[in-house]
């Protein structure tokens, strides 16, 4: 077993996922840690102070092949993963706007109405943006903005809390790409009520004060999310694989390289734990406990009781927000 870890974690440390991750170090050293007016980078979402609360702004763009291999989808991946964003903060969603290039109008009309219908899904409307029928190549990029009383973010956890995970497992695979789709199949059914209220756990757990970390589930899988999370906080982490919610019948190399559409991190004190998983169980979603947060900067892995270390931030950092 010590060995099957041991090549898991290798063929996870050196995937793309973690590579494009990477490559935010980059942008990292021209940008600054931190702007001029405090609002602080690497956060699922920008967090501007508004009156008693926050304006929350993220974008997220997709790869050309995505698009052209699924543009439908594509679309209405626009708003569901920045949806999710917003909920990371602890925010609920204002409004989108996108931007659109397409070789054709009939490319264009087919990413246009997935994206419509990913914001009737989730109640959010696309007010504006910028569309380019005579490109060419078939690209999107989605902008989002949001509004949160109480923050989640990626820089306030803290040594001694646990880690949750929270995914909703009611879903199935988006092949050729590592995407858990739990909410495609819902959005011309009564189901797209229940993905709104689903996404509303978040805010709710914030605004009673039960979480300050969370991290929606990226493309970097589970693990490089929870990197993510430690680096920005300056901890570090152990994780039980065995402890996290997974399907019966999906291998652990392809669920931790999955990006599920409904899926977060949360860490809390030991004794609110029990409450917000409670949250998520009485909406059908599978919450658990699955690690422990410290202070050894390092990602530490357990799994059928072998213990490795994935990550040392402290030698290595992800996207170089190790002070």
């Amino acid at each position: 077993m010590a060995h099957e870890l041991t090549t898991l974690l290798r063929t996870l440390r050196h995937g793309r996922a973690l590579a494009g991750k990477q490559d935010i170090a980059e942008t990292v050293a021209i940008l600054g840690r931190d702007t001029s007016d405090g609002i602080r980078l690497g956060d699922d979402c920008a967090a501007i102070p508004d009156g008693d609360g926050y304006l929350l702004l993220a974008s997220e763009g997709f790869q050309d092949s995505f698009v052209r291999s699924m543009p439908w989808f594509a679309g209405y991946c626009g708003v569901m993963v920045n949806i999710s964003d917003i909920a990371a903060m602890g925010g609920r969603p204002v409004a989108v706007v996108d931007a659109l290039w397409s070789d054709t109008s009939e490319a264009a009309a087919s990413i246009l109405t997935g994206l419509h219908e990913g914001a009737r899904t989730y109640g959010v409307p696309v007010v504006g943006g910028h569309t380019n029928m005579r490109s060419t190549h078939n690209s999107l990029s989605v902008a989002i903005l949001g509004r949160a009383r109480h923050l989640l973010t990626s820089f306030d956890a803290q040594p001694g809390e646990v880690l949750i995970a929270a995914i909703d497992l009611r879903g199935r695979w988006h092949d050729p790409h590592p995407f858990w789709d739990a909410s495609s199949a819902l959005c011309h059914t009564e189901g797209a009520a229940r993905l709104r209220d689903d996404l509303d756990l978040l805010p709710g757990i914030a605004e009673d004060g039960l979480s300050r970390a969370a991290k929606d589930i990226s493309m970097a899988g589970l693990l490089g999310t929870a990197l993510m999370l430690a680096e920005c906080s300056g901890i570090g982490m152990t994780i039980t694989l065995d402890d996290i919610p997974r399907p019966d019948d999906a291998p652990m190399e392809r669920w931790l390289s999955a990006f599920p559409s409904y899926g977060y991190l949360l860490t809390a004190r030991p004794e609110d734990a029990r409450a917000i998983i409670t949250r998520f169980q009485a909406r059908g979603i599978t919450a658990a406990i699955i690690g422990q947060c410290d202070m050894t900067r390092r990602l530490d892995i357990i799994w059928d009781g072998e213990k490795e270390t994935f990550w040392d931030l402290a030698r290595t950092p992800l996207m170089g927000f190790v002070s």
